[in-house]
């Protein structure tokens, strides 16, 4: 079994799928070692495990809407997909989305996955509960505002195997999307900030070659919150006469309508259509984040090594992301600016250019994304992550036989860190 690029093969094939919570806990507490899996959108070894893999999708745990606490209680394997088409229909909707709608509300939360926007922080931020079984087959639930909510809502898998979640939910909103080509490196740099700003959601794609921006992607909410009003054009930015991908000479049916067209949010915050399927995975994923106040001298250092990235890469996104308060986080206390790399499949090329990607932004405190590829160790992460130690001593204090542990986890949060 292998995670959706094809580039984690799985180090057991012992893949559980109970169908009740009770069944769930029964084989955690009966396994040596056990890995919850989520849409195997991660990159990483996160979810790797030598025991039992476990996944949640035959829970069947409903999708219940309060409407008096304007929440929504989800199962972890629902997607994103899944989730938004239902508080739609009830006229409600989630601040922010992930590029692609076809990942587990879970496993997003848990890995510390994000979308766009600065005063959009991390999709955590929207969970106010997590049900989780932990070690003992227990069942447990931690509420926002409890001694350990901030340590379990980026949890890494680490701490326990999630059942369902609970999330804030907002208004229903309208969004139109637009893009620009052609938008010059010069004027980027020098508005940078406002660049980032000018609407709800802002993702630039680049391959740090050449002098422009090849793309610039913008969300705004019609009702205009979050937008500045700020236009690419005066900075020299060419609107897109047609829908495109990112990539060149890729065809555009399964990105989300473009052109100003307006749509519900959760046709139009994501860059993929929910009734596509993701392509075949022919790709490597790495980001890292650091504080928005490096942000242009980060793209500076990464243009300066462009030309050596040039024979791996596909596309670059850079986006902005609001701090939050959960421990791990990439985009924890701190306003922060991501730079996501999507790479060709081919492994030994990949890790040959990170440690260049990660040197260019040694300066700026990257923090790397926990279910994406990288090569920073556990000791360089415990100077960017200021609550790692207090993390893996919880993790140690919930886990004391280490049966969520495996040895991704030991190398890049855990350390030795044992009960």
């Amino acid at each position: 079994m292998h995670n959706w690029a094809a580039n984690v093969e799985y180090s057991t094939t012992d893949l559980r799928r109970p169908a009740t919570v009770d069944e769930l806990r029964d084989v955690v507490a009966s396994s040596r070692r056990v890995k919850a899996l989520g849409s195997r959108h991660s990159f990483s070894r996160i979810a790797d495990t030598d025991g039992v893999l476990v996944s949640t999708e035959a829970l069947g745990v409903p999708i219940e809407l309060d409407a008096d606490r304007d929440v929504v209680r989800v199962g972890a394997a629902a997607t994103h997909a899944v989730l938004a088409r239902e508080l739609q229909r009830h006229g409600r909707a989630l601040p922010n989305l992930a590029s692609l709608p076809h990942i587990s509300v879970a496993g997003a939360v848990q890995t510390g996955t994000h979308g766009s926007g600065v005063g959009n922080p991390a999709l955590s931020a929207s969970v106010s509960a997590v049900e989780i079984v932990r070690a003992d087959g227990s069942l447990d639930v931690v509420r926002r505002g409890d001694e350990a909510f901030e340590a379990t809502v980026v949890g890494l898998g680490a701490l326990g195997v999630v059942t369902a979640l609970e999330l804030d939910t907002v208004p229903t909103f309208d969004v139109v999307q637009t893009v620009h080509q052609g938008l010059p490196w010069a004027a980027a740099l020098e508005q940078l900030d406002a660049v980032l700003a000018h609407a709800y959601s802002v993702s630039l794609f680049t391959r740090y070659t050449g002098d422009v921006v090849e793309q610039v992607w913008s969300k705004a909410r019609v009702d205009g919150v979050g937008s500045s009003g700020l236009d690419l054009r005066e900075l020299g930015g060419r609107p897109a006469e047609a829908a495109l991908h990112m990539l060149p000479d890729t065809a555009a049916d399964a990105v989300t309508p473009q052109l100003g067209e307006p749509g519900p949010w959760l046709d139009r915050l994501p860059h993929f259509r929910a009734e596509f399927t993701p392509s075949a995975g022919e790709e490597i994923q790495s980001e890292y984040l650091v504080p928005a106040e490096h942000a242009a001298a980060a793209v500076e250092a990464l243009r300066a090594i462009g030309d050596r990235l040039a024979d791996v890469i596909f596309v670059s996104e850079i986006r902005t992301v609001a701090p939050d308060a959960a421990w791990l986080s990439p985009s924890g206390g701190r306003q922060s600016v991501a730079f996501h790399f999507t790479w060709r499949r081919q492994a030994e090329a990949v890790l040959a250019v990170l440690p260049l990607v990660e040197e260019a932004l040694a300066g700026f405190d990257a923090r790397p994304h926990w279910g994406k590829v990288a090569t920073l160790d556990h000791e360089t992460l415990r100077a960017r992550y200021p609550r790692l130690d207090d993390f893996a001593a919880h993790a140690a204090a919930v886990d004391p036989e280490g049966r969520f542990r495996n040895a991704h986890l030991d190398t890049v949060a855990l350390g030795g860190h044992r009960a």
